[in-house]
């Protein structure tokens, strides 16, 4: 994991809990591969990074633990989530419902002004890993298109359903179907796609654009999985 100068004076500054700190650094380093599937969480050696307690640190490893992060049997070191074939299969075929009627609410409750924006900070984003590859510079992930589409559907219990706490183990498995190259490009073309519907105001192709998006990171994803052998860290992101 990246280097951490001592969080208790950041701490400080930021008027922010020493647990929630750690939790958001770790949480970060297993979206980021830093902390790949099924490696070992040591509580020990995180307190000596972030020159921090063990309290911080346990109350942080049971946070991801309670989102599904983090697992641990008796007596065992807690691990971060392996990924599996069927567990990625479920979450994506319930990704394909309700992100596709969240799809289709949002395509009638956002304003053009919105959809436009949308589509201004999809291209922006696109901009930004396009510079990144070419200074080698890893880009900051700054920008969620399905959870912004998502928000904007105003359905409160499909909102909760995507982005409550599974909504971090979806992004541990939509990371892990698109780091490919010429699928994080298809997924850019087909973003696209998706918002020039919402923006013709047509919720049923927006919607089947949707599903049809979800389904085909599905399958690139089950494949890996079950063509990774046994053990082995998974390809990375959606």
């Amino acid at each position: 994991m990246t280097t951490h100068p001592p969080l208790s004076a950041v701490a400080d500054e930021r008027q922010e809990p020493l647990a929630d700190m750690v939790f958001g650094y770790v949480l970060d380093a297993i979206y980021d591969g830093e902390l790949a599937p099924g490696s070992v969480v040591n509580e020990v050696a995180l307190a000596q990074k972030f020159g921090v307690s063990r309290g911080p640190v346990r109350e942080a490893v049971r946070r991801l633990q309670g989102i599904q992060l983090l697992t641990r049997e008796p007596y065992v070191k807690a691990r971060v989530v392996s990924l599996s074939a069927e567990t990625a299969l479920e979450l994506f075929q319930m990704r394909m419902a309700l992100e596709g009627m969240a799809c289709s609410l949002a395509t009638r409750r956002m304003s053009d002004a919105d959809i436009a924006q949308l589509l201004t900070e999809l291209q922006e984003e696109r901009e930004r890993e396009r510079q990144a590859k070419q200074s080698g510079i890893k880009a900051p992930r700054v920008f969620d298109f399905h959870e912004r589409v998502v928000k904007a559907c105003g359905n409160q219990r499909i909102i909760h359903a995507l982005c409550g706490d599974l909504y971090h183990l979806l992004r541990v498995y939509r990371r892990h179907s698109g780091t490919v190259l010429e699928r994080k490009h298809d997924a850019y073309n087909e973003h696209w796609q998706i918002l020039r519907a919402m923006q013709t105001r047509d919720a049923d192709l927006a919607e089947s654009l949707m599903r049809s998006h979800i389904e085909r990171a599905a399958q690139h994803l089950f494949k890996h999985l079950i063509d990774a052998p046994a053990g082995a860290p998974a390809a990375q992101r959606a």
